[in-house]
């Protein structure tokens, strides 16, 4: 679940008291792991995959109510605005016309002097200062993109910067304010969350958003024109699911440029991410065996080709300089013998989804009884339907075959006979969705991909996280020996 779909009264989860409170919900559940999505910004379609920075965190997610506990904010500040009228949803155009103005009113009464806000900028500073000389860019010229700059800034003429830097001071403190209050509040959820035995697995997508700071600031690692036009970009060909393919828009990384360059980018990227969160999954890990490229401009994914990924020798290199890093390989989707004996050499556990079982004909890799060790199991993931809105809404045959094989019933429920069924797999991990749990129907749906309207809205309701809740996920936990040792047994 991710922070976003914490309840709350400001129209989003926080980093507040309802994530503090869901934590304590894990833990009397007997769980190890929270799950979240990518902490970043959402850009385009109010995605977290598509996002201004891959580092910042999103503004969002800063509780009000801690903000007004230090002093920085008053309640009357906050509690009169209309963050929306269903509970069960984010607003996001509320969010965005709102949010900013309350921290205005935070970064006013922000104190600059602050040691651990000096200390936050001069660790940070790789990517904060461009960050924030971006943000405040983009809003001075009313949220345009970065390609539709005039030339000069969007070029980086060493001149032009400096200029902007001056005449937007007090703007690029803001938003450099603005992550300082982030993190702050992060790291004191995340050490909570620790302290009560779970780690949290976060989230880095393979690409970045064209309309970011990262190709910004790093033209040279995407495949650019020289007008700073995408060459290529990044989606997924046809399949049974898409007949056009999915056509995401994200510019490719220049790979020759980044290997020369010792991946330096990449290991600043890894190494923040695996700071922010204690486990990280690698979105797209096919994408580093071979991706493919699409002409910038198509209409669609049809016409794209497959192109060489730098391979193994990226993780290599990774660790290297890194270390050995917590990671879980996404490795859904099209996979070639290339890309499996990729995932075998680099050791990380791959994703095995069991809606994915239920929709072929046949014996397939996420088929139960071949999940192995090495693995992460799911009943779904943000991107499939909740286990109940899949049985209702699957062809005729799919739903009888799910049935069948994984002996669901309507009296159990079939979101509790699918996760059950992950519990009892063979994979070192198991992680089932908080709509699963609370059996929740398809109105509960994150995302529905190669879409960008009505998703990443979904939210609990206030009283969701019981005790009976707990309990009975607490008591299959056990059963199925996931359960910690040191916080008891099957009763």
């Amino acid at each position: 679940m991710h922070i976003s779909s914490l309840p709350g009264k400001t129209g989003i989860g926080t980093l507040g008291k309802s994530a503090y409170e869901f934590a304590d919900f894990l833990e009397r559940a007997g769980q190890s792991y929270w799950q979240i999505l990518p902490l970043c910004p959402t850009g385009y379609g109010d995605s977290p995959y598509q996002s201004f920075s891959t580092f910042a965190g999103n503004p969002y997610f800063i509780d009000f109510d801690l903000l007004c506990e230090s002093g920085l904010l008053k309640r009357s500040d906050y509690s009169s605005f209309n963050w929306g009228k269903d509970e069960e949803k984010v607003d996001f155009d509320r969010q965005y016309a709102n949010r900013f103005k309350v921290l205005k009113k935070a970064v006013d009464r922000f104190n600059f002097d602050d040691g651990g806000y000096s200390e936050f900028s001069r660790e940070n500073s790789f990517w904060l200062d461009d960050y924030a000389l971006y943000m405040a860019l983009k809003n001075e010229r009313g949220g345009k993109p970065w390609t539709e700059w005039e030339d000069d800034i969007k070029q980086r003429s060493e001149k032009a910067l400096s200029a902007a830097s001056i005449r937007l001071k007090d703007e690029i403190l803001f938003w450099k304010a603005v992550q300082y209050l982030f993190y702050g509040q992060w790291y004191s959820l995340k050490e909570y969350v620790n302290y009560l035995g779970i780690k949290i697995i976060g989230d880095i997508p393979i690409y970045v958003a064209l309309d970011s700071a990262d190709v910004w600031a790093n033209p040279a690692n995407f495949q650019l024109d020289e007008n700073k036009k995408p060459s290529f970009v990044a989606g997924c060909p046809p399949d049974a699911f898409t007949k056009d393919g999915q056509l995401w828009g994200n510019p490719l990384y220049e790979w020759e440029y980044m290997k020369n360059d010792g991946y330096a980018w990449w290991k600043k990227r890894i190494n923040h991410i695996c700071r922010v969160c204690d486990i990280v999954r690698i979105d797209h890990f096919r994408g580093f065996e071979s991706y493919y490229s699409i002409p910038y401009g198509a209409p669609n994914a049809k016409k794209g080709t497959w192109e060489k990924g730098p391979g193994i020798e990226f993780f290599r290199e990774i660790e290297k300089d890194c270390g050995k890093k917590n990671l879980i390989a996404e490795d859904l989707g099209f996979l070639t013998p290339g890309v499996k004996k990729m995932l075998r050499q680099s050791r990380y556990p791959g994703m095995k989804v069991l809606q994915f079982a239920c929709d072929s004909d046949g014996d397939c890799d996420y088929t139960l009884h071949h999940f192995t060790k090495n693995s992460v199991a799911y009943v779904g993931t943000h991107d499939n339907d909740t286990a109940i809105g899949y049985i209702k809404n699957a062809p005729r045959k799919t739903a009888k075959r799910a049935k069948e094989y994984l002996r669901l019933t309507r009296r159990e429920g079939y979101n509790w006979g699918m996760m059950k069924s992950v519990w009892s797999s063979a994979s070192d991990t198991a992680i089932v969705t908080m709509q699963d749990l609370l059996g929740l129907g398809s109105e509960a749906r994150m995302n529905f991909p190669s879409t960008v309207r009505d998703n990443w809205q979904w939210r609990a309701k206030e009283g969701s996280f019981d005790d009976e809740l707990a309990e009975k996920t607490r008591y299959y936990t056990a059963l199925y020996k996931r359960l910690p040792e040191k916080r008891g047994k099957v009763k």
